[in-house]
């Protein structure tokens, strides 16, 4: 299939510590050559004609993908990281420093809250105002337009102008054009971060009719679980360069190891630096899947193990292991202690021990946790003897495929476990009467 998509050798410059002047004269160019040859410092950049250095950043290099038609490609990295400059060249808001982007078809963009609307403008004219720069004919808009309206559910605001708008409204708006416009090439940056959640479920439903009919959609979000359930392929930027592309649970882990410089395997090879005292030191925590080997993603349907090896280096001690998980925006989610019979009262010799706790299948809730691990006495007294925090982390994946809590719904659901629950559902009445609260029949 011919691509809809081709970027080779992308770069964008831009220039800091001075501004640009919209033209020049005669005077300025004279002005400014001698202002160079007089001030220029040796060894540095360019220096203006008031003495301000200017140097170049760099927020693209080397930028090469080819996308097919039908692609949902998610966008992620750090802030500053290079995607909103990425969308406005595949927007044509800005023009690429060096290499070519070859686009097959109309394009539909959300990039920053208003972009593209024109304030003093209603929101019907804005509505006529950007099918137009999308190409579309006026009767085309006109035959549209009603299905826009009532879709960002603006009704009694669509004459108001746009700068009353709030954010959440502006995007209800810009998001309802882009989609039922039919663009071939939808961009969205963060349109899921503005609006209620009702409207985020209609916006997730609206972008897969989208794909289904085969148009190709670019969705950057700081929402790691809306990003592995929605695309199929993932890319990772940084410093303005991809790192790493593919499916999305391997690139979402490459930045979260990256982000938060954890991940799923930690092991101090020495005892000097392992944590602990002289009774009980850490030797390797891990996150393990079905096979024992350490992984980073799971399945929302599988079990997630958490290894603790340690050493007790006095015996004598009745010790406890302990975990804690926290969510990716650090809510305490649940805790577990070792509570087995094997060990509960049992003075432990000393020797090197693992502890390993097991999470069902179909408890946690989408999205990455963190592990505290700790081993203590709690007789004669609470003594804690070693602690790592935030020393391994595991992301959540729950797709629309399979028999978890998710059924049908793809929208985002809250809470930090998601447990599969037994549900009996009894047809009572073969033929209920016509309304509630009906007279039983022959009364």
């Amino acid at each position: 299939m011919k691509p809809i998509v081709t970027i080779e050798n992308v770069s964008k410059r831009y220039r800091l510590g001075g501004l640009h002047p919209g033209y020049l004269t005669f005077r300025d160019l004279v002005g400014g050559a001698l202002g160079r040859v007089t001030f220029r410092r040796g060894g540095g950049g360019d220096v203006g004609t008031a003495g301000e250095s200017r140097r170049d950043f760099w927020a693209l290099r080397d930028i090469n993908l080819t996308v097919r038609p039908g692609e949902l490609i998610g966008v992620i990295g750090r802030n500053g990281a290079g995607k909103s400059t990425l969308l406005k060249i595949l927007s044509r808001v800005t023009k690429p420093t060096t290499g070519r982007v070859a686009m097959y078809g109309r394009v539909g963009s959300l990039l920053e809250v208003g972009t593209g609307f024109h304030a003093e403008l209603s929101g019907r004219e804005n509505v006529f105002l950007s099918g137009a720069i999308l190409g579309m004919r006026r009767a085309e808009i006109e035959r549209k337009f009603d299905e826009i309206v009532a879709f960002s559910e603006l009704e009694q605001f669509i004459d108001t102008p746009v700068k009353r708008y709030s954010s959440g409204m502006y995007v209800r708006l810009a998001f309802s054009v882009a989609a039922h416009l039919e663009p071939e090439i939808l961009i969205m940056d963060e349109v899921l971060a503005v609006g209620d959640a009702a409207f985020q479920q209609k916006c997730l439903d609206k972008m897969h009719a989208i794909r289904q009919h085969g148009r190709t959609i670019f969705f950057v979000s700081h929402s790691m679980p809306a990003v592995t359930r929605l695309c199929r392929r993932v890319i990772l930027l940084h410093e303005g360069r991809i790192v790493s592309e593919g499916e999305p649970q391997a690139v979402v882990n490459d930045y979260l190891s990256a982000s938060w410089n954890i991940t799923a395997e930690r092991e101090w090879l020495s005892e000097a630096d392992a944590p602990g005292n002289d009774v009980v030191r850490l030797v390797r925590v891990r996150v393990l899947d079905d096979a024992g080997e350490s992984a980073t993603a799971f399945d929302i349907r599988r079990p997630v193990r958490v290894e603790i090896t340690y050493d007790v280096l006095q015996g004598g001690r009745i010790l406890t292991p302990h975990v804690e998980f926290h969510n990716d925006v650090g809510v305490h989610a649940f805790s577990s202690h070792d509570t087995g019979e094997a060990w509960r009262r049992t003075p432990r010799e000393a020797g090197r021990y693992s502890s390993v706790i097991t999470i069902p299948g179909n408890t946690l809730a989408e999205g990455t946790l963190r592990a505290h691990v700790s081993v203590m006495s709690h007789v004669p007294q609470t003594t804690l003897h070693a602690q790592a925090q935030n020393v391994v982390a595991f992301q959540v994946i729950d797709s629309q495929q399979g028999d978890s809590a998710r059924g049908d719904y793809i929208g985002p659901i809250p809470g930090v476990v998601r447990p599969l629950l037994d549900w009996a559902t009894t047809r009572l009445d073969a033929a209920p009467p016509q309304g509630r609260n009906a007279p039983p029949q022959g009364s």
